[in-house]
């Protein structure tokens, strides 16, 4: 009986235990604790992002070379709109009402509880007219927005732009992007997209049924700040840049100049280029134009390297051991391969040279001569092999790949296997006097502006590069990638570069590059005049100075311009001098910049049509000439007029894309 009264008051005071609980928590969550209150009133709050801005970005110096401007865009939640006049909502933002009913129904089938853009970039003034009367049109939001701003308005390929986020870029984001959203579409702006956005915060706001906002939701406890996007400090040199791209204007090629001690990249020229400004607004000339201004030459243009890649043969032959500094070739104006006659250019006759001299005098003969004996090495019946050793040895110096640009949309060139060549002429049923061209830098061997600056760096550094890039730090810190601060070795001995040196530095002294030389300083280079199919050859030269303790390697490309010494050549010393003195002098060849900026070299376009489009054209003809007759009184026929006939054509500029 006592154990049944003990068991009983045991019971009671768990029950009265668990009630007291119940009750204090009651008390917390309906006094203490307003989350819960808060939550319930959710279905009138708005959430309104606040995007943070971009990080800017810098040349090597500390000048911006982009930064950000407030726009305004027009934002809707579909299952929030409610009668209104739509007449005068178009009027404010200057649509009518059909784009008004076709916006609203994208941003219906986008989602209709989802805030998506519906008019992007308002003005200043047009924002402020609209904010004083937006609570008229319930669902509509005014949101503000940062868009780059280009101070110098240069470097515009290196830079890339910004632009609406695509549904897939949506996809793949994993929630981070929504419909209207922002992010890099080429360029840096790509590259480092995720460094440059920042983070976005949320301001949440009380808004009544009409939507109007009521304040701050809870007092802001529940809002998140907005974090600026890192800055970047990229390798470019403005002062390169600008001079660079005023010495391109009205010229298709490119410019590419590298530190080679760093791989650090101080100028990254593509012409022609437009003004980051104003891309929008020229877009669909830009777009439509033949010489392809948003083509970013440096890193997607192909060219055939022509004499420029003669210092590269002659170092794989020293380390293959098939010549010496000391070998000689008599040269007749011609080499004579297999049934093939190669000419120097123009037939000029060098007579007897040696490596050195060969290089500045670029003779065709000397390294055509060196080809057959890399490509004979283990006999004519192995040629396929010894190719194949010849190309593991090219691709060493960063030809036929990518160099891991930290720019997307980077091309690796063109650097032919055995087995093309098998499928060309049958295997075996080639030699090297087949594919002699390669020799001096022709035939299907293509190379990118970049990869022809690397060669040269590679050289000044007497046998390793380090990978090209464009961004020195992140933020206040020195960060690049681990890859870009190991030297790549091409697997040539340091002895043999200085021979190959003495004659690039003969190249600029006295040889076929003489009007280039930059008085006090010491430039090692290379002409290149590369025949192409599409008209004249494309002007090449290749340089790095000074000779001891090099700070500079380049490589200018001309397109349909001619010899390496009349374009490239010039160009190039400017840009050097300009680096290594901020200064350009007198010249006493007579040369001054001013000149070479101010001509126009720009390719003709050459208008070809195909056989439909001028059997179209020839039919339209008749039809005119047909109705002609029936309205226009009988002549005779030395009174007939000839009616003249337009017609679209394909276009295609003359450039070896």
């Amino acid at each position: 009986m006592n154990q049944f009264f003990e068991r009983r008051y045991v019971i009671g005071g768990i029950f009265i235990t668990i009630i007291l609980i119940l009750l204090a928590r009651l008390f917390y969550i309906q006094i203490v604790d307003d989350r819960y209150t808060l939550s319930a009133k959710k279905n009138a709050i708005r959430q309104v992002i606040q995007y943070p801005a971009r990080g800017p970005i810098l040349d090597r110096n500390g000048k911006v070379l982009v930064s950000n401007d407030l726009v305004y865009d027009i934002t809707v939640i579909p299952k929030e709109v409610k009668s209104f006049d739509t007449l005068e909502f178009c009027k404010l933002i200057g649509i009518d009402e059909p784009e008004f009913d076709k916006r609203l129904a994208k941003a219906i089938k986008y989602s209709p509880n989802l805030s998506s853009s519906f008019e992007k970039q308002l003005s200043p003034q047009l924002t402020a007219s609209l904010q004083e009367r937006l609570s008229e049109f319930p669902g509509f939001t005014v949101q503000p927005h940062p868009i780059r701003t280009y101070p110098d308005s240069s470097a515009a390929h290196f830079l890339g732009y910004i632009g609406e986020v695509s549904e897939k870029g949506i996809a793949e984001s994993g929630g981070y992007y929504r419909r209207g959203d922002y992010w890099g579409i080429t360029g840096v702006e790509r590259a480092y997209e995720e460094v440059l956005r920042g983070q976005r915060g949320v301001e949440n706001k009380m808004v009544d049924s009409r939507g109007v906002p009521k304040g701050s939701y809870a007092n802001g406890a529940y809002d998140t700040l907005a974090i600026p996007g890192q800055r970047l400090t990229s390798s470019l040199d403005s002062r390169l840049q600008k001079l660079g791209e005023k010495l391109m204007q009205n010229k298709v090629g490119s410019i590419v100049a590298i530190e080679p001690s760093t791989g650090e990249i101080l100028a990254f020229v593509s012409s022609p280029g437009y003004d980051p400004n104003d891309r929008m607004a020229n877009y669909d000339e830009l777009y439509n134009s033949p010489y392809k201004p948003f083509l970013i030459r440096p890193i997607q243009a192909n060219y055939p390297p022509g004499s420029s890649f003669k210092p590269l043969s002659a170092l794989i032959a020293m380390q293959e051991g098939v010549i010496t500094p000391q070998t000689t070739y008599n040269c007749p104006g011609y080499y004579q391969a297999g049934n093939r006659r190669i000419k120097c250019f123009n037939g000029e006759r060098h007579g007897v040279v040696n490596l050195s001299s060969a290089v500045a005098l670029s003779c065709n003969g000397f390294f055509d001569m060196v080809f057959e004996k890399l490509i004979n090495l283990h006999g004519p019946k192995q040629t396929d092999t010894s190719f194949t050793i010849w190309r593991n040895n090219v691709a060493k110096f960063g030809l036929g790949g990518r160099l891991d640009l930290d720019l997307p949309a980077e091309g690796p060139g063109y650097l032919p296997k055995a087995s093309f060549y098998d499928k060309l002429y049958h295997k075996g049923g080639w030699r090297s006097s087949t594919v002699i061209s390669l020799g001096i830098g022709q035939g299907e061997l293509q190379v990118t502006p970049l990869q022809l600056a690397n060669i040269e760096a590679t050289i000044a550094n007497h046998g390793f590069y380090y990978k090209p890039h464009l961004i020195k730090s992140i933020g206040g810190k020195q960060i690049i990638k681990q890859e870009y601060t190991v030297k790549n070795y091409v697997g040539v001995d340091a002895q043999y570069f200085d021979p190959v040196i003495d004659g690039m530095q003969r190249v600029v002294d006295y040889g076929t590059a003489v009007v280039a030389k930059i008085p006090g300083i010491i430039m090692c280079g290379k002409t290149g005049t590369a025949d192409n199919s599409h008209g004249k050859p494309n002007s090449v030269f290749v340089a790095f100075a000074p000779r001891d303790n090099p700070k500079i390697a380049i490589a200018v490309v001309v397109e349909n311009s001619g010899q390496g010494a009349t374009w490239a050549a010039p160009i190039a010393s400017f840009i050097v001098e300009k680096y290594l003195r901020d200064s350009i002098t007198r010249r006493a060849s007579g040369i001054e910049p001013s000149y070479y900026m101010n001509q126009n070299l720009l390719p003709e376009i050459v208008v070809k049509t195909t056989p439909a489009q001028r059997a179209k054209a020839d039919s339209i003809k008749k039809l005119k000439a047909d109705s002609m007759r029936k309205k226009a009184p009988v002549k005779s026929a030395n009174n007939k007029k000839q009616l003249p006939v337009k017609y679209l054509a394909a276009i295609k500029p003359k450039d070896d894309e």
